[in-house]
């Protein structure tokens, strides 16, 4: 199994299926994969349109993990990823405004024989966002004083679709609302990240969850932190001796 999809989702009961065969229909031809949907405490229909497409698709082909009440975003991430059996995982939004076609652009990036050795993150860059304009602005304003601060090299990080490693993805420092900060904690921990210009689509059914007061003051808290995180980071030199290696011994003037 080369890749996992997992998908975070609170009340989205009717972009359920339409997403789930998106998804399908945009990794046929690239291998062995699976779906994990996170339902995060849905009160709605969302559990049960689960429930039947788990019981129609072929059997690993989709993985459902359900949280009893709701824990947020992030959780619901972390715990999808760390259910995931595929080493690298794409995460996309539950509203549908990614678009599942978008995937095999990111993991072109990936397998592109000019990658890094190292590289650790695909983001994406959302062309002509298909939001209020209020939310576009919000959005510009929070991405410019976070790049400026943190210097992550990416300029919408808030895009939900990303291609990650899940050993490094589980390496992270976790903390709620962190899901937002991926590429400044993979750059922290000397990972290499590259980026995607994607799609963008206006949400097709629901309503979102996020808004000025639980998106943008809460994110200047984090915004703290993470920079607090960058500033704490220790980057050790390790190495592991072989048995009769010579040991070269450190003296008061060596770095």
């Amino acid at each position: 199994m080369h890749l996992s999809v997992v998908v975070p989702v609170l009340d989205e009961a009717d972009n359920i299926e339409p997403l789930v065969n998106e998804i399908v229909a945009a990794l046929e031809e690239t291998g062995d994969y699976e779906i994990v949907f996170v339902d995060d405490g849905s009160t709605d229909g969302t559990p049960d349109r689960l429930a039947d497409l788990l019981r129609r698709l072929p059997p690993g082909r989709l993985r459902v993990i359900r949280h009893q009440e709701n824990y947020g975003q992030t959780t619901a991430l972390r715990n999808g990823v760390a259910a995931a059996r595929a080493p690298w995982i794409a995460t996309l939004d539950g509203d549908g405004q990614n678009d599942p076609a978008d995937i095999p652009k990111l993991l072109a990036v990936r397998d592109h024989p000019d990658a890094p050795a190292n590289l650790q993150l695909v983001a994406s860059l959302r062309q002509k966002r298909r939001d209020s304009w209020l939310r576009r602005l919000s959005s510009r304003v929070a991405n410019g004083v976070r790049q400026r601060l943190l210097h992550d090299r990416t300029a919408d990080t808030g895009s939900g679709l990303k291609l990650i490693s899940r050993e490094a993805f589980l390496a992270l420092p976790y903390f709620d609302h962190m899901h937002r900060f991926i590429p400044a904690l993979i750059l922290r921990r000397g990972g290499e990240m590259r980026t995607v210009e994607v799609s963008h689509r206006p949400r097709r059914h629901g309503k979102s969850k996020y808004g000025i007061h639980n998106r943008l003051w809460v994110g200047i808290v984090d915004l703290l932190g993470v920079m607090w995180l960058q500033r704490r980071h220790v980057a050790a030199s390790v190495e592991e001796l072989e048995p009769g290696a010579a040991i070269e011994r450190q003296t008061a003037d060596s770095p």
